[in-house]
């Protein structure tokens, strides 16, 4: 590989991590360019932790040849049963442990094979490799995220040159850098949706963070809360607590997802939530459409924890539809992205009288004269009830019992 292939290289990589382009595009360009200015790659794999709830990092895969393989696979926690032991008997561990930052294994030239990874490669017919762990500053860490490993190999019967070697100690630093980068806007995206909501977090990544700043919007709202949750807190064990609120939580939020509606709070056993569409039929639609959906799963998770001798519980809903504030509240140094109006509040009162009546869900009139004909037509009348800290009576409704 030419000087001028590197210095080319190298400004690429620049503008390609400026324009923010995925990690699995960058990692299969560079590997082309690689082999194109003639460095003899046969497979590379980059990877990279992350700060996500459910999966700890991602490997990147590129190869030459025919074979089939996920370019990107996300993995799970790797510091306890076989994902840990795995990981302890990876060059990437030893590299860790030993303080070191690059490891080479001439595969068909005598160099041991005393890694597991290393043997399958052998296997597979490769003749070289070499392993690079580039750790980042103490303060540049995020979660877990704090190097970028990679691994390059060849199936070249020479392996590769010195050149080759000097080749990759100056380009995969800056494909690492470039792929941080997309890295990073990853963790934004899946931190504000995981604690604002996807849509609340989407606007604030676009730039709606001044205080102040609300649209003033239509939407059918769901607040729901557990079942004799404070019953449940003072009988259960303490274990049980955060267990049945994670169940519970899962059920609802899934449920409201899957019908296209948007979590906004999280308030103990309560849920925040709306609906937006084009017309309030559609929207009020996808929330009631969300009930079943949650009935269902209810009775499922219920089965299961019964089944494991687990306390059981049920949800309360509130529905309403109207207008609401629908953005920016707080200080200049802790805002939240949330919804505010006489018709949350409703919604919250609504949901509470739920208990008084003994049905799981109550909608409002306005809810239900929004509804498409048919769904209406499934709704029948419980009375005409005051709300705390609403003026007037209100009528509220529910599902016909003989239909579910």
């Amino acid at each position: 590989m030419q000087t001028r292939d590197l210095d080319r290289i190298s400004d690429w990589l620049v503008r390609r991590g400026l324009e923010g382009t995925a990690e699995t595009d960058l990692l299969h360009e560079f590997c082309e360019q690689c082999s194109s200015a003639g460095l003899p790659l046969t497979r590379a794999l980059v990877v990279i932790d992350t700060l996500h709830p459910v999966h700890e990092g991602t490997v990147f895969r590129w190869r030459n040849d025919d074979v089939e393989e996920e370019a990107a696979t996300r993995y799970g926690r790797t510091t306890e049963g076989e994902a840990a032991a795995s990981w302890q008997r990876s060059p990437f561990y030893h590299l860790l442990q030993t303080g070191g930052e690059e490891l080479r294994r001439r595969i068909a030239f005598g160099d041991p094979i005393d890694f597991p990874f290393i043997q399958e490669m052998k296997d597979a017919g490769h003749t070289d490799y070499a392993v690079f762990v580039y750790r980042f500053a103490r303060g540049a860490a995020i979660g877990e995220m704090d190097c970028v490993y990679s691994g390059w190999s060849t199936r070249h019967p020479d392996g590769f040159g010195e050149a080759d070697i000097v080749a990759l100690r100056r380009l995969v630093p800056a494909l690492g850098l470039a792929m941080k980068s997309a890295a990073l806007a990853r963790i934004a995206d899946t931190l504000v949706e995981v604690y604002l909501g996807r849509d609340a977090g989407r606007r604030v990544i676009q730039g709606r963070i001044q205080r102040g700043v609300a649209d003033r919007i239509g939407a059918a709202l769901w607040f729901s809360d557990l079942r004799s949750y404070t019953t449940i807190t003072d009988s259960a064990p303490p274990g049980e607590i955060i267990p049945l609120l994670n169940d519970y939580a899962e059920a609802v939020i899934t449920a409201i997802h899957e019908a296209g509606g948007d979590v906004l709070k999280l308030i103990g056993d309560g849920t925040l939530a709306l609906f937006r569409a084009d017309d309030a039929a559609e929207a009020t639609r996808r929330a009631l459409a969300a009930e079943e959906i949650l009935r269902a799963r209810l009775h499922a998770l219920n089965e299961r924890r019964r089944g494991e001798e687990r306390p059981t519980t049920s949800v309360y809903i509130g529905l309403h539809v109207g207008e609401v504030f629908y953005g920016n509240i707080g200080s200049d140094e802790r805002l939240d992205f949330t919804v505010v109006g006489p018709a949350v509040n409703e919604t919250s009162r609504i949901a509470s009288m739920c208990r008084s009546v003994d049905r799981p869900m109550l909608v409002s009139a306005d809810f239900a004269d929004a509804l498409p004909p048919e769904e209406r037509a499934r709704l029948v009348s419980v009375g005409r009830f005051a709300l705390r800290g609403v003026g007037r009576a209100k009528e509220l409704f529910t599902l016909d019992p003989e239909l579910l």
